[in-house]
């Protein structure tokens, strides 16, 4: 699980297609210290398992459903990425609950910039619509943003300074593909809605023990 607060942009330094697997290097020393073989790590918000590292660089492969569903397969090196480590316990909560499951593609289609901050528009695909509220989370490459404004086909956010400046939103222009996660509480809610009484029971125990409030449930 992630925050959606990115830790370092980092860039992709090498991609080697492997069958119909694709194995990227991302370098980003300034993570280093603390990756692990095996762990989970965010990169344009899809999680990822580090299958490789060395002292400034770590890698992952990409199999055809991530490929499928994401930018990865167009990644070139000096690309630059957002970067994020999964979350410890304990740690604080800044953004919003990110699973790195991406949904699938938006498109920037408006950018206006207001001093050093800009507003984003991007689309809405009629599929994602329900899972994004005025004022709800939302993570565009791997970033958690407020849903400033949705209507029907497109959704705006709101980008401060620092995240232009610490990210990778700073460099989109229109046009530009993103991917988006909806969040995962508006995901549970639409499946409650769908199921039958004996599903949500269970359903509801899941969202429950995954928010922390149930830890035992024998």
């Amino acid at each position: 699980m992630f925050t959606g607060i990115v830790e370092a942009v980092g860039s992709v330094a090498r991609v080697e297609p492997r069958g119909a697997v694709r194995r990227t290097a991302v370098r980003c020393p300034e993570i280093m210290d603390d990756v692990r073989l095996g762990d989970s790590i965010a990169i344009d918000g899809v999680c990822q398992t580090v299958v490789a590292r060395d002292a400034n660089s770590f890698q992952f492969d990409s199999v055809p459903e991530t490929l499928s569903l994401t930018t990865i397969g167009s990644w070139e090196p000096g690309r630059p990425v957002n970067v994020e480590r999964s979350l410890k316990v304990g740690a604080r909560l800044g953004g919003h609950w990110v699973l790195g499951h991406v949904d699938g593609l938006v498109h920037l289609v408006e950018r206006r910039d207001a001093g050093e901050s800009s507003i984003l528009r991007f689309d809405l695909p009629d599929e994602l619509a329900p899972q994004v509220a005025h004022k709800g989370s939302v993570a565009i490459d791997g970033i958690s943003l407020t849903a400033a404004r949705v209507q029907p086909g497109w959704f705006e956010v709101a980008v401060i300074p620092f995240t232009l400046a610490h990210t990778t939103l700073g460099g989109r222009r229109p046009g530009d593909p993103l991917h988006i996660e909806t969040d995962v509480l508006a995901k549970y809610i639409g499946r409650l809605r769908e199921s039958s009484a004996s599903e949500r029971t269970g359903l509801t125990a899941s969202l429950l023990e995954r928010a922390g409030f149930l830890t035992d449930r024998t």
